[in-house]
């Protein structure tokens, strides 16, 4: 029997990692996403909590949060 690692096979053609660049303001605003080309996700939320809660909810990970210029923080996430 072959036991596959679940996090890294997603139902899809891709298998691999796949990562999102979530940039917010501090007032809790959704800036801008960047993703990897075949990264499954919602439609972001203006609110950026919410968006964060959803692309948890799906499996991914926080892997940094970083602080940006122009009071933004930057989170990567990992699926």
């Amino acid at each position: 029997m072959i036991r596959r690692n679940p996090r890294t096979i997603i139902g899809q053609a891709w298998t691999g990692r796949h990562v999102i660049l979530l940039h917010c303001y501090e007032n809790n605003t959704v800036h801008q996403l960047f993703k990897s080309f075949h990264a499954p996700m919602e439609p972001p939320r203006q609110n950026c909590a919410e968006t964060l809660s959803q692309l948890i909810s799906i499996g991914y990970a926080i892997s940094h949060v970083t602080s940006l210029p122009g009071n933004q923080i930057q989170y990567i996430l990992v699926l």
